[in-house]
């Protein structure tokens, strides 16, 4: 099943991101299959101030789950963030989900 991670940062969380990133990588790395998609929100001036995931997994709990161990999430770098079941219903650029 696939879960959208939508995550806007705090304010003036950009150096905690920054600190936070590697870790945050790392995580995504060590647990695979977990990720199919993601990437930053950009602010006005192309600084990272949050994130959207596409992640699979079995059921909302785990993804929740995986979500709520990212080392963002723990450092406290996001003001908020949900997961949803997300459902693919238009693929222009082919990605394989």
């Amino acid at each position: 099943m696939l879960f959208v991670v939508i995550a806007i940062d705090k304010e003036s969380a950009l150096p905690l991101r920054m600190a936070t990133r590697e870790a945050h990588l790392a995580y995504l790395r060590e647990t695979p299959g977990m990720l199919r998609l993601g990437g930053p929100f950009l602010d006005a001036r192309g600084d990272m101030n949050g994130s959207l995931m596409i992640v699979e997994a079995d059921n909302l709990e785990a993804a929740k789950s995986w979500h709520a161990n990212d080392p963002y999430v723990k450092a406290g770098v996001f003001a908020s963030s949900e997961v949803k079941p997300w459902k693919v219903t238009a693929n222009p650029v082919e990605a394989k989900f």
